[in-house]
Order: structure tokens, then C-alpha cells, then sequence
């Protein structure tokens, strides 16, 4: 399997690559894409997200620079879109 998302027509923010295999084995990477992603969304008076191609492209950048240390995420990640939920028990903050 493949993990793609696309931007802007023919740019990719992740290349043809196999993502799934760190995904899986690294789950806690998947959870803080989701976490991104979820604080990126704005969403309208009607719940219809606004922004859905920029939350997208936020958790994609997350995963890539995950994988490859040598990408640069630009802008850089602010604090809040790497803040995940609250747990009972725990505060899980953002990852390295």
C-alpha cells in the first residue's frame, strides 16, 4: 500500500513511497498524524471543514519528515498542531 496525498495538481507532499509499514509498526506515528490533522481542521458554522487540503498537507509533512530526517517542514510545525489529547492517567505531549 501506498501513502499518497496529493497537493496543488501533480505535487506530492509524500513521494511514492511505502508509508504502511512504519505506520503500522510505529502506531503512535499514525495517532499524531490523526492529532495534527484534527488540530489543523477548521470546520464552519456547519461543520463543513474549511481547510481540509492545509490539515491534510500539515499530517503528511509529519509523516515524511518522520521517515526522512532530511526533510524540512516549512513553515515549521507550531506547538498547538502537535499538541495531542489529553489521557486519563497521562498528558501526551508532542513528539520529537
Amino acid at each position: 500500500m501506498t501513502v499518497t496525498f496529493e497537493i496543488q495538481g501533480d505535487e506530492r507532499e509524500l513521494a511514492a513511497g511505502d508509508y504502511q509499514s512504519v505506520l503500522i509498526k510505529e502506531s503512535s506515528v499514525a495517532e499524531q498524524a490523526c492529532a495534527i490533522f484534527c488540530n489543523v481542521l477548521d470546520l464552519d458554522a456547519d461543520g463543513r471543514p474549511t481547510n481540509g487540503n492545509e490539515a491534510e498537507v500539515t499530517a503528511a509533512q509529519y509523516i515524511r519528515k518522520y521517515c526522512d530526517t532530511n526533510f524540512e517542514v516549512d513553515p515549521p510545525f507550531e506547538y498547538w498542531e502537535l499538541d495531542r489529547p489529553w489521557r486519563e492517567g497521562k498528558r501526551l505531549g508532542p513528539m520529537p
